[in-house]
């Protein structure tokens, strides 16, 4: 596994997690990466992204409460997610598309995925 996630957990409405995906092999921090989250029963959806000309793009369900940001210097990606909502719980990925010169919305243009890390927003 070369995208390592962490941070993941359980949380009421309201509150915040920070999520981790660490670069082992320092190869891809400098591609297009993004998250990327699934809920049983439902496809996979776009969360945030980072473009390689340091761009970043949010999906509208979450503009506003999350923000993407990353550390080259550590080759972490990280997702800060506050004011969580039960419609927020998923599973989140770390992924990073390694095949295109251009960045894109579509889940499916990444080629290199983290293991996932749960999270879970209660009422």
């Amino acid at each position: 596994v070369v995208l390592l996630e962490s941070g993941g957990g359980s949380v009421q409405v309201g509150g915040s997690l920070r999520l981790s995906c660490r670069d082992a092999g320092y190869r891809y921090v400098s591609s297009c990466m993004g998250w990327v989250r699934q809920a049983p029963g439902k496809e996979r959806e776009k969360v945030a992204r980072t473009n390689t000309d340091g761009t970043i793009r949010y999906a509208d369900y979450v503009k506003g409460r999350f923000t993407i940001s990353k550390d080259s210097a550590k080759s972490t990606l990280y997702l800060q997610m506050n004011s969580l909502k039960p419609e927020d719980s998923a599973m989140y990925y770390c992924a990073a598309d390694t095949a295109h010169l251009t960045c894109s919305d579509y889940v499916d243009r990444y080629n290199i995925w983290g293991q996932g890390t749960q999270v879970t927003v209660s009422s």
